[in-house]
């Protein structure tokens, strides 16, 4: 027996273990954006409302993706029209939306470490915990730092409600690469459960899952990312609760806590491809030295909500999210100190750590005198203290640094024409402070030079201001005008200081980078399909952008830069039940490469995804239901990159069939249905001289999943 059968029927088996006795289902439709509070934009209006395009993933929508790829950031990915091609690492460096880096929340606390970017962000809750994925397109600063190009808030389970009883749902999974040997089986099962007693509630749950090796589409097995690190060869683990007391029928206290941790297993050494002959990077069993790269996360988060306080709606959130990403080591120069080894011999590696204190005050209303107007008053503080660590000699790589934010913000709206005319404006006020005490560099900065602390800060004012109009019944058109912001990543700078006598008030550049966002769009929503067609265009005078540097990894440089695209989508409902729709997004970007003012060459593809056109066809009979999507990523020049940095382009088809039978919900999912041979987006336009991470793509991928919602 081959061993990727013997792989299936131990996943069938397990499967059946966690299915237990389940009773069939209807599908629940998918989600009506009107219909959803959008917790992402911090007012509860309807879509028609937002003069912004915004995208609602469903739970539903997510249990198929689920299928396919326990990732959220893939779900993403692949239903996202702008959201750039994955790398399939635990690294998301270079994955954009809008060409921009988007700020990832959980229950609206922000995930992302702007201070020492590593890019892991998108790896911080297991997505068997997610209700629903809010994205919001474009810059804006309603939640703060880092949504230059949009917001993905991951929304958590809710707790069950008022007469349930006890519900929840449980889940099994097996996933293995057709052409891969038994090293390519993973696993996964998770389990979710809460009831509602009256005045208080609570649900609580706990995911584990295993992943094997990943092979391409010629069976090679895909080489890993023993740097930044990898999700496959790896183990994570989840926990997650959420309570809630009712004080009276308008007032309540709510607390959620989550605990996420990845860990790499280590089995596997790179193998060098080559990129003159096309041979992709591989590995061979055989244990990677130090410690394996990890992501642990823990956040907590207290919420109080009062809908009447004199006449509005108060919410107050404080949370606290403390973050560890190790990463993988080596002998790399920026490492070595002939103090503690002779030059070339140190073996170390670093740990990012980001511990944030934070809270969240809204209040909104409206004024009787005044129809249809409303306001939105509030006041966000942050506290982010950064470091990150070389762990295996005791050493600071980037300094202790703390950064301080008090953001004061007003949002109005106004109604008119009975709802047909809604208009916006608002601003945000940061005030944000970066507090570094004096430290010494690492030997490789010069010989280990003495840096004078300091407190530079800044102020910046960021203005919205929108528009929507229903032109008849179910077309909307909107227009706006948003800013947003994120932090430079000073750790970069902190580190690579090799000069002495330098000091951080008059040497470190902390003017944040503002991203100027205009957008156009008109929406459609009728009885059996919905459209969209939407056109922006982002700008910044001074912006961040990923340069890869001598020794292979990446600098930021500040450098003007633009974007412009057009996204449209189309759902149709064809029949009662076959459902048709894709969706299409162009983009073009271009920077400033030697500072004269004129955008000159193109933003690579560490900075700007490709075109994209995706497709797919959903047909339910019965309890059965099989959803068929594509997704063509089209090839792309860059004017002013190296012509080996072109990318190729590549088509990708998946497929999920679902049967709901009495005893289970059982779906098979398969990645890559046709077996497509690809090298990776970011493989394909970074670094053409690098061999060790030349990395294929993954190939035919089979999950089996069983669940059971009760």
């Amino acid at each position: 027996m081959r061993t990727n059968q013997r792989a299936w029927l131990a996943g069938v088996a397990l499967s059946a273990l966690v299915a237990g006795a389940a009773r069939a289902e209807e599908a629940p439709a998918p989600t009506n954006v009107e219909e959803v509070v959008i917790t992402a934009l911090r007012v509860e209006q309807p879509r028609s409302a937002t003069p912004a395009t915004v995208q609602v993933i469903g739970d539903q929508e997510l249990v198929t993706q689920q299928a396919l790829s326990q990732s959220a950031v893939e779900a993403v990915a692949a239903l996202a029209p702008s959201f750039s091609p994955t790398r399939q690492k635990l690294s998301g460096a270079g994955e954009t939306l809008r060409g921009r880096s988007p700020l990832y929340l959980v229950d609206g606390i922000p995930q992302s470490t702007p201070l020492r970017d590593d890019s892991r962000d998108g790896f911080t809750i297991d997505p068997f915990f997610i209700d629903r994925v809010e994205v919001v397109f474009g810059s804006n600063a309603i939640q703060g730092i880092g949504a230059t190009g949009g917001v993905i808030n991951y929304v958590t389970a809710p707790t069950p409600k008022e007469g349930e009883g006890w519900a929840g749902k449980i889940m099994g999974q097996t996933t293995f690469d057709d052409e891969g040997e038994g090293d390519s089986f993973g696993y996964k099962v998770a389990g979710l459960a809460g009831r509602d007693f009256g005045r208080w509630d609570f649900t609580a749950g706990a995911a584990y899952e295993t992943r094997g090796a990943f092979y391409d589409a010629h069976g090679l097995r895909i080489g890993p990312d023993s740097t930044q690190g990898d999700i496959q060869d790896s183990d994570s683990w989840s926990l997650f609760g959420k309570a809630g007391f009712d004080l009276s029928d308008t007032r309540r206290i709510e607390v959620m806590a989550n605990h996420f941790e990845l860990e790499g297993d280590g089995d596997y050494i790179v193998v060098n491809g080559n990129r003159a002959t096309g041979l992709p990077t591989s590995g061979w069993r055989g244990a990677q030295l130090g410690e394996p790269p990890r992501n642990k996360v823990s956040s907590i988060a207290l919420a109080y909500r009062d809908r009447e306080l004199l006449g509005g709606a108060f919410q107050a959130q404080a949370y606290t999210h403390d973050y560890q990403g190790t990463f993988g080591g080596g002998r790399e120069g920026t490492f070595q100190d002939p103090r503690i080894a002779p030059v070339g011999t140190l073996f170390d590696q670093s740990e990012n750590n980001s511990e944030k204190l934070g809270f969240k005050l809204d209040y909104e209303r409206g004024i009787e005198a005044l129809p249809g107007f409303r306001f939105l008053v509030g006041l966000d503080g942050i506290r982010d203290k950064t470091y990150q660590a070389l762990i295996l000699t005791g050493r600071n790589w980037v300094p202790e640094t703390t950064y301080e934010s008090l953001a004061p913000f007003l949002q109005l709206r106004q109604a008119l024409f009975e709802g047909r005319v809604h208009l916006s404006a608002g601003v945000r006020q940061e005030n944000a402070t970066l507090k570094v005490d004096d430290y010494v560099t690492v030997y490789a900065a010069g010989g280990g030079v003495a840096v004078a602390g300091g407190s530079p800060s800044f102020e910046e004012t960021l203005y919205n201001v929108g528009g929507t109009v229903t032109l008849i019944d179910g077309v909307t058109a909107y227009a706006s005008y948003a800013q947003g912001f994120t932090m430079p990543d000073v750790g970069r700078v902190l580190r690579a200081v090799n000069t002495p006598g330098r000091d951080i008030d008059t040497y470190l550049d902390v003017e944040p980078v503002v991203s100027d966002n205009v957008e156009l769009g008109v929406e459609v929503n009728r009885d059996r399909w919905r459209a969209s067609l939407a056109y922006f265009e982002s700008k910044s005078d001074r912006g961040a952008l990923l340069v890869l540097n001598s020794g292979g990894t990446f600098d930021v440089q500040r450098q003007k830069t633009k974007i412009d695209g057009l996204e449209a989508t189309l759902r149709v409902q064809a029949t009662d039940w076959l459902t048709l729709g894709g969706a299409y997004s162009r983009l073009d970007g271009r920077t400033d490469g030697n500072g004269d003012g004129v955008l000159d060459r193109d933003l690579n593809g560490a900075n700007i995804s490709p075109d994209r056109f995706t497709a797919y066809a959903e047909a339910t009979w019965g309890p059965a239901s099989l959803r068929i999507q594509a997704q063509k990523y089209e090839g792309r020049e860059f004017d002013g990159e190296p012509a080996a940095n072109s990318f190729e382009g590549y088509t990708l088809v998946d497929a999920v069939g679902t049967w709901r039978f009495d005893v289970a919900d059982v779906s098979l999912g398969v990645q890559n249905l046709l077996d497509e041979q690809y090298i990776t987006y970011f493989s394909d336009t970074q670094n053409p001289t690098d061999n060790a991470r030349y990395w294929a793509g993954r190939g035919r991928t089979i999950s089996l999943t069983v669940a059971k919602s009760f």
